[in-house]
């Protein structure tokens, strides 16, 4: 932390700010732009992609920038950029090929809309910092692939809880210690919640009534959870993680209710619960020396095996230019894929499904996900929830079951289904996907659910809405 504010302060009075994109204008990248302008010296917001791009100017307005350029072609976004003008366009891509843009940051929450614009970026050389935890937990380890051929970052932000899990975990590492398992705290667990319960939360906040469900039901977490995962190598010890397993004793004896084990066994893992008060994220990790665990109890720590560290709040946008700062200054990526993916998310019917339906997207009325270790991911040819929207059931689903690929039909041509498939070929040696793609024919398009409309940014769903 003083590393980086010292050399943002430098950019500062150098008068080289880090130069930010954001695509996406719904709550979060609002927050993230009001933070950057009043409160982060030696970095600049230079514009704000959105597919309704009054959104974005109202954005730069809520503050306090009232000269914005609307911009649809990349000469009048350059030459506004040049002049110190926020820029605001509905072309996400002119923002991906400026010169004169640093860093991405990508607010979206959307797969296939992000895996386009983040490939793009890489291409013009830019680093790319996620507020999208669905992108990452559903292609993260390929696009890895792709940031590495082209010499940037990709990399999860501080403040959402994987980045904030990541930095307790170094920071735990650091100490001499051996993390077992990493964990987050949700205040509510329902699976079935859908935006229509969730409109009045997300009315009183200003906030998104699908990006809220896929908090309720879990859908979120598990794509937190997975970038985790990928990050570590930790595993999951079931399907759904603990599914909302209620806690509300001491944090710091939140460790027994894990067997030490079977954490050993698996390498570590990552888990949930629901209700500890005053804490967000927590790790668990035990010490080899016999000589520091006397240390540790003395320290109010407990007996072992397992000591808890944990920290009470996330406070997401507020932190988010901590890590864009590290990526574009110092190239230390906050959530990064070890390798290939170690947890997915698939996708669970949230009803009873029916044969011909159109799946909508995550954070809806029909699906929620859940985390998965890959070998069973893989196993049972699960769908994953990040790919959900727009895939035609070709049978009857009960609630709680599992969707796979052989229950649905894939919409054609998407890009994120390809690197899914490249992602399993070069990372597991598997083809069955790539097989799949090939020979399956893709879905009527003319039935499916806003898949256009939807998947851009999730600032645009309450008008999805209200065509459904």
């Amino acid at each position: 932390m003083w590393i980086v504010d010292t050399e943002l302060k430098a950019r500062e009075e150098q008068n080289r700010p880090i130069r930010v994109g954001i695509v996406g204008a719904g709550f979060m990248g609002q927050g993230l732009t009001n933070q950057i302008v009043h409160s982060v010296p030696g970095m600049r917001v230079v514009a704000i992609s959105n597919r309704q791009v009054e959104r974005a100017v109202k954005v730069f307005k809520y503050a306090g920038r009232e000269d914005v350029v609307v911009a649809d072609s990349q000469r009048t976004f350059d030459d506004a950029a040049i002049r110190l003008q926020p820029v605001a366009t509905e072309d996400a891509m002119l923002l991906a090929r400026s010169e004169h843009i640093d860093v991405l940051v990508d607010v979206t929450g959307s797969v296939e809309f992000g895996a386009h614009v983040v490939l793009e970026a890489f291409k013009h050389g830019k680093d790319v910092v996620l507020m999208n935890a669905e992108l990452d937990g559903t292609i993260g380890p390929i696009l890895q692939t792709y940031a590495d051929r082209h010499g940037v970052i990709l990399t999860g932000c501080e403040g959402d809880e994987p980045g904030v899990q990541m930095n307790l975990y170094r920071w735990v590492k650091g100490l001499g210690l051996t993390p077992r398992l990493l964990g987050n705290v949700k205040g509510l667990q329902d699976r079935y919640r859908n935006p229509t319960t969730q409109q009045g939360f997300a009315e009183r906040w200003g906030q998104n009534p699908a990006m809220v469900t896929s908090f309720a039901d879990g859908s979120k977490i598990s794509f937190e959870q997975s970038a985790v995962a990928n990050a570590t190598g930790f595993k999951v010890r079931s399907r759904g993680m603990s599914r909302g397993l209620e806690y509300t004793g001491d944090v710091l004896k939140i460790g027994e209710l894990y067997d030490v084990e079977e954490l050993r066994r698996l390498g570590g893992a990552i888990d949930y619960v629901v209700g500890t008060p005053l804490t967000k994220v927590y790790c668990l990790a035990e010490h080899p020396d016999p000589k520091q665990q006397h240390y540790l109890n003395l320290y109010k720590m407990g007996p072992g095996p397992l000591y808890s560290f944990f920290i009470p709040y996330h406070l997401v946008h507020f932190e988010v230019p901590n890590a864009i700062a590290r990526a574009v200054l110092f190239r230390d990526p906050v959530v990064k894929p070890l390798g290939g993916p170690v947890v997915e998310v698939c996708a669970v019917a949230k009803r009873d499904l029916k044969a011909g339906e159109i799946l909508d997207e995550y954070g809806m009325y029909m699906t929620y996900g859940e985390a998965v270790n890959v070998e069973e991911m893989s196993a049972g040819r699960y769908l994953p929830e990040g790919l959900v929207e727009g895939c035609q059931l070709t049978r009857n689903m009960p609630k709680d079951a599992v969707i796979t690929y052989d229950d649905v039909v894939l919409p054609a041509g998407r890009l994120a289904d390809r690197l899914r498939g490249e992602q399993y070929r070069k990372f597991r040696g598997e083809t069955w996907l790539d097989d799949l793609l090939a020979t399956s024919q893709p879905a009527d398009r003319a039935n499916q659910y806003a898949v256009a409309a939807g998947a851009r940014n999730r600032s645009d769903w309450p008008a999805i809405l209200s065509h459904k």
